[in-house]
C-alpha cells in the first residue's frame, strides 16, 4: 500500500448507506502487513442470495476454488477477505487454509462452512497460516455493525492508493433499494469475469440464478474492459450479495433477470460496476494518466474490443503516453499486430479531440504544439476510426511509468 494517493484519485468519497442486513468489522491479523488492517469479515442474514465471477486463470487461487464450489449453493453468511497473501499456488496447503478459515469463520457467525465466502489478495506462492484467524473472526463477529465500507475497502488493500467504493439508491417496485460496492486492485489487472477483488452488497430481494446472470453481463463493459499490465490475476473474484431485506418494505421479489421491474435496478448495478473498474484504473500502480480508448468502425463489437486491448496493453503506447508524447505511429503498430481486420489507408487516430492521423496518413493540420499541450493532460482519450463497419467498444487503462517498475521490482522486500 502506497503512502502517496494516485493523483488519479476521485476528489471526493462518497457517503456509503448502511445495507440491511449486512454487518462488516475489519482487524489487524498480521498476515504480512504490520500496524494496518488486513483482514474483513462481512456477515450476511439468513437467506441472502450470492452470485459470482472468477478469474479464468489455469492457475487460481485457492479461495478462488473454494467460492466457485459453493456457488452452486446459491446462499451466503459470511465473506471473509485478507490482504498481504493471496493463498495462490499453494498446493494441499492452501486448500487446508480455506478449509480451516471457513471453519473458522462458520463458527463464529453460527452457519455452515458452505455459506462462507472466501478471497485473499497478495503475495503469490507463500503458504497462508489461517490459524491468525483462529480468535480474530471471533471477535470480529461479536463487533460487526451496519456501516463502514471505507474501512473494509481499506483493509483489503495491497499497493492500491486509496480505498475504492461505489454506492447507489433505486426504486425497485415502490420501494428503495440500496447498492454498495468495493473494490481493490491496482497492478496485476486484465481482468477476464472480473478484477483483483470486488464485492457488491445490496438489500434488494433478488434470487440467486437471476444475481448470476446480472453480474456476468454487468462485467462485460465495465471490469472486463480494464487493463493495467496485461497480467490477468490468479485471484480475481468479484461477489454480489443480496439480502433481500427491501421485501419487507414492498420491494417485488425477482426470480428473472429479464425482469422489466429491474430496468432502474440494473443500470444502477452496471453503474456501480463501472464506477469501481474506473477507480481501478485511476490507481494503476504509478499512473499520472487515465486513458480511455475508443476503436470504432471495426467489422464486430469483439474485434473492436481486441484492437482496443492491443493499444491499452502496449508498453510503447503507454510509455508514449507517460512521457506526453503523442506518438500515433505506436497505435497504428498496436492496430495492425491484433489481428484483427483493418486497413492502413482508411485508419483515421485522434487525441483528446485532434485528430493526428487520417486515411493512413498524418492528418494534413497536424500541429505538434498543439498535440503536445493536449498531452499533458490528466486524462488522454484516444480514438481509433477503422471505417469497415459498426463495431465498437471502449476500454480504460493508464500509462507506464519508472514507478510502476519500482513498485513491482520491490513487491517481496
Amino acid at each position: 500500500m502506497s503512502s502517496s494517493v494516485s493523483p488519479l484519485a476521485p476528489k471526493s468519497v462518497p457517503d456509503m448507506p448502511v445495507i440491511a442486513g449486512v454487518r462488516l468489522a475489519t482487524a489487524e491479523a498480521g498476515i504480512r502487513y504490520k500496524n494496518r488492517t488486513d483482514v474483513l469479515l462481512a456477515i450476511m442474514d439468513k437467506g441472502t442470495a450470492v452470485a459470482g465471477v472468477f478469474t479464468k486463470s489455469k492457475c487460481p487461487s485457492a479461495p478462488v476454488e473454494w467460492c466457485r464450489a459453493k456457488l452452486k449453493g446459491g446462499k451466503a453468511r459470511a465473506l471473509v477477505v485478507n490482504s498481504g497473501n493471496a493463498n495462490a499456488f499453494t498446493g494441499k496447503t492452501g486448500r487446508a487454509s480455506t478449509a480451516l478459515t471457513a471453519k473458522i469463520a462458520a463458527k463464529a457467525v453460527g452457519c455452515s462452512e458452505s455459506e462462507i465466502f472466501l478471497a485473499s489478495t497478495g503475495v503469490i506462492g507463500e503458504p497462508l497460516d489461517a490459524t491468525k484467524f483462529d480468535g480474530v473472526l471471533g471477535r470480529l463477529a461479536v463487533s460487526a455493525e451496519p456501516g463502514d465500507y471505507l474501512a473494509a475497502a481499506k483493509a483489503i488493500m495491497t499497493t492500491d492508493t486509496f480505498p475504492k467504493v461505489a454506492t447507489a439508491t433505486v426504486k425497485l417496485g415502490k420501494a428503495k433499494v440500496t447498492i454498495n460496492g468495493m473494490a481493490k486492485g491496482a497492478g496485476m489487472i486484465a481482468p477476464d469475469m472480473a478484477t483483483m477483488l470486488s464485492f457488491i452488497f445490496t438489500d434488494a430481494p433478488i434470487a440467486p440464478a437471476a444475481l448470476q446472470a446480472l453480474l456476468k453481463a454487468g462485467v462485460e463493459d465495465t471490469f472486463n474492459a480494464v487493463t493495467i499490465d496485461g497480467d490477468t490475476s490468479t485471484s480475481d473474484t468479484l461477489l454480489a450479495f443480496a439480502t433481500g431485506a427491501a421485501a419487507e418494505h414492498g420491494a417485488p421479489k425477482i426470480s428473472r433477470a429479464s425482469d422489466p421491474r429491474l430496468k432502474a435496478f440494473v443500470k444502477a448495478f452496471n453503474q456501480i460496476l463501472a464506477d469501481l473498474s474506473e477507480q481501478v484504473a485511476r490507481d494503476g500502480e504509478g499512473a499520472r494518466k487515465l486513458v480511455e480508448i475508443t476503436v470504432e468502425g471495426a467489422k464486430t463489437k469483439a474485434s473492436a474490443r481486441k484492437i482496443a486491448m492491443s493499444i491499452a496493453n502496449s508498453p510503447l503506447v503507454k510509455t508514449a503516453i507517460a512521457g506526453e508524447d503523442a506518438n500515433w505511429g505506436r497505435v497504428v503498430m498496436a492496430v495492425g499486430k491484433a489481428g484483427e481486420p483493418a486497413d492502413r489507408d482508411k485508419l483515421s487516430i485522434s487525441f483528446n479531440g485532434i485528430r493526428v492521423a487520417k486515411s493512413g496518413a498524418r492528418d494534413p493540420s497536424y500541429d505538434e504544439a498543439q498535440v503536445s499541450e493536449a498531452m499533458k493532460a490528466p486524462e488522454i482519450a484516444i480514438r481509433v476510426s477503422l471505417g469497415l463497419g459498426k463495431g465498437r467498444d471502449r476500454v480504460l487503462t493508464c500509462d507506464l511509468t519508472k514507478e510502476y517498475v519500482a513498485i513491482n521490482g520491490d513487491y517481496r522486500s
